[in-house]
């Protein structure tokens, strides 16, 4: 007896769904708001994919293009150094947003508009930032080949 076989095909079927398309509904609000959006568009239908062919066939271009991606940002140290430093900023942004330090006078908005959301926003932005890191890492070791010397050393005795 496997794994799925201990939930209802009916409760397994429901949970695929919402869990999907709730990815989807966040992702789409996360383009727009703080967060991961393009990645919870994608995860929602690598969810989906498991019982529908028509996300299976939308993620396939979706994989091939962020794979090539990837494999691009990782092939110089400034790039590596740049988005390690972008997650890094994202991070900080989320801390500085959740502690909402006291607004500045320069601010011509009035206190409503800064920084509003707290710890709402600030873990979003935290998340991402995470994310990025994380997705780097994954880049990093997936795609980063170390280079071969052109002058070998003769070790032989």
């Amino acid at each position: 007896m496997g794994r799925t076989d201990a939930i209802p095909s009916w409760l397994r079927r429901t949970g695929i769904e919402l869990l999907g398309w709730t990815l989807i509904a966040v992702g789409l609000a996360a383009l727009v708001l703080p967060g991961p959006g393009l990645l919870a568009l994608a995860g929602g239908l690598v969810v989906l994919s498991l019982r529908d062919a028509w996300a299976k066939r939308l993620l396939v271009p979706i994989k091939a293009e962020a794979l090539k991606i990837a494999e691009k940002e990782v092939r110089t140290w400034p790039r590596i150094v740049a988005s390690a430093l972008g997650g890094l900023a994202a991070i900080a942004a989320g801390i500085l947003w959740g502690a909402r330090p006291p607004m500045p006078d320069w601010w011509a908005f009035g206190d409503r508009w800064w920084l509003p959301g707290s710890w709402i926003v600030g873990s979003t932005l935290i998340v991402s930032g995470v994310v990025a890191l994380a997705l780097m890492v994954y880049s990093f070791r997936r795609f980063r080949r170390p280079r071969t010397s052109s002058h070998r050393r003769d070790t032989s005795p």
